[in-house]
């Protein structure tokens, strides 16, 4: 996989996804979005990827969308193009676990990106923030939904009414983010989570994404007998009875997808 604005590696049934204008710190441009949502999809397609990590720079994850293709749009060009939907969404309605490893900034659709991803993994160097309001705008991939989700009511209105920016040690407290790493330790952290992840029965792992996001969008009771249904279907696999067997005999199990 070749493309302008990202870089793509595989190792072993990881796909490593790079976030790649250093010159204007990931700024989430059109071209840029349409590469990643691109390789979202071959990386979906491919049976022997089995999760995938989205990383930027050590300086940026990414910086925000584009304002420089921003400024000069129109309400009916940005209501009838679909102005941040269409590539943007791709990240969230991925089925493959994504983990995304987050140095610098990651500020308002940098943001949106990352939390659209399933695990965030942040360096000490991370900093968090929706400061649309100070450009006369509001976030528009999520900002006020995601962020409200994960860190609550008052966090969130306190950040996307200010602008204000929250480094990586409030983010975790906050649970915005699963962990802390140093910054030269996050590629490794990353890569690391994302191959433990790999290597388990990839239909389990898509099941188990599918029953967490449940949880946002539906009622206790019904995500219980959502998660229930997708427990029972796991009987049907062949991952679950070899699993099973290999904790009885004792031995590591050796799992298929299937």
């Amino acid at each position: 996989m070749t493309y302008k604005f990202v870089l793509f590696e595989k190792v072993g049934k990881v796909g490593i996804i790079t976030l790649n204008r250093p010159e204007a710190l990931n700024a989430l441009s059109e071209g840029l979005i349409q590469d990643l949502g691109e390789c979202l999809e071959r990386c979906e397609a491919d049976p022997t990827l089995h999760c995938i990590v989205l990383m930027g720079s050590e300086k940026a994850f990414a910086a925000g969308a584009d304002i420089k293709e921003m400024q000069s749009k129109t309400y009916m060009e940005a209501y009838m193009g679909d102005f941040i939907t269409k590539g943007w969404e791709k990240v969230s309605s991925c089925r493959k676990p994504i983990i995304a490893g987050v140095s610098g900034y990651a500020l308002g659709g940098g943001c949106e990106i990352a939390m659209m991803c399933d695990v965030i993994i942040a360096s000490e160097t991370a900093k968090f923030g929706q400061p649309e309001v100070s450009i006369g705008t509001m976030p528009g991939a999520g900002g006020t939904q995601r962020l409200t989700r994960s860190i609550g009511k008052s966090k969130a209105m306190d950040m996307c009414l200010t602008g204000r920016i929250m480094e990586a040690d409030e983010a975790e407290r906050a649970g915005l983010i699963s962990r802390v790493v140093p910054v030269d330790k996050l590629r490794e952290e990353v890569l690391l989570v994302a191959q433990k992840i790999a290597s388990y029965s990839l239909p389990d792992v898509m099941m188990i994404k599918e029953s967490v996001n449940r949880a946002f969008e539906t009622s206790l009771s019904e995500g219980l007998r959502f998660e229930r249904r997708l427990f029972h279907s796991t009987f049907a696999l062949e991952d679950q009875k070899e699993g099973m067997r290999a904790f009885l005999e004792k031995r590591p199990p050796v799992f298929k997808g299937k």
